[in-house]
């Protein structure tokens, strides 16, 4: 199974979710908020628990003086998120604040080589998509529970992103709608917890298998194949990432 994106470092008990990921054999990306929260979250990984370098939209004003920090965490993190745009209104009064730091961060990502990026965008998929044309050469995009158009989509498929989807979404008619428009080869699973719920608690990363039995039925497809081919998308990001 995988969750290629998941707060591990959130919940209340980190190292047992971690513990119970690598019993479990679960294919993790650890994302964090903060570049200051690296070193904490490292500690939780090993294994098939990769750690990602991240500066959240929602904290961009508070701690965007730590991107000289992202910037020497870099070189050693072939994993970036999570990062991104957050166009809700509650935020709104910080997007020049948000744009300068993920302006910085894809500057900062095209400089290492180009990275994996697992990246938030909503309520704001068209400046995401617009800043991800401008810096072609930043790396794998892949755009975590994404909630926008089906134009918007349609871009993000043609600019080369990649999909991570979880249960939360796929609750949705229109989250399906959206998955069933997403190249299958391009898709990955997630559960963003613990900030996503399942039954008003939140998910637990092995909870992504509600996620694969999702899709194999959007897909028409038995779970057998549909694991097995979301395992070789896995494999295309993780060769990426070497």
């Amino acid at each position: 199974m995988i969750d290629f994106h998941c707060h591990v470092d959130l919940y209340p008990d980190p190292h047992a979710i971690a513990r119970e990921c690598r019993e479990r054999k679960l294919n993790v990306l650890s994302v964090t908020t903060t570049p200051s929260a690296w070193a904490g979250t490292s500690a939780l990984g090993g294994g098939a628990i990769i750690t990602a370098l991240g500066l959240h939209p929602q904290l961009a004003h508070e701690r965007k003086g730590e991107l000289p920090l992202f910037d020497r965490i870099l070189p050693g993190s072939a994993y970036v998120g999570e990062v991104g745009l957050d166009g809700a209104s509650e935020f709104k009064t910080h997007w020049q604040d948000q744009i300068d730091v993920f302006r910085h961060i894809l500057g900062a990502c095209t400089e290492a080589g180009g990275r994996v990026m697992s990246i938030h965008s909503r309520r704001a998929s068209t400046p995401v998509l617009d800043l991800l044309e401008l810096y072609p050469e930043s790396g794998t995009p892949i755009l975590h529970w994404f909630t926008g158009t089906a134009r918007e989509l349609d871009r993000a498929i043609s600019l080369g992103c990649w999909f991570s989807v979880g249960p939360a979404m796929l609750r949705s008619k229109r989250g399906k709608d959206l998955v069933m428009r997403m190249p299958r080869e391009r898709v990955l699973t997630e559960s963003d917890g613990p900030f996503a719920q399942i039954k008003e608690r939140s998910i637990f990363p092995w909870e992504v298998n509600l996620a694969e039995a999702k899709l194999a039925d959007l897909w028409d497809s038995d779970p057998g194949s549909t694991g097995q081919l979301l395992s070789e998308n896995l494999n295309i990001l993780l060769s990426i990432g070497r």
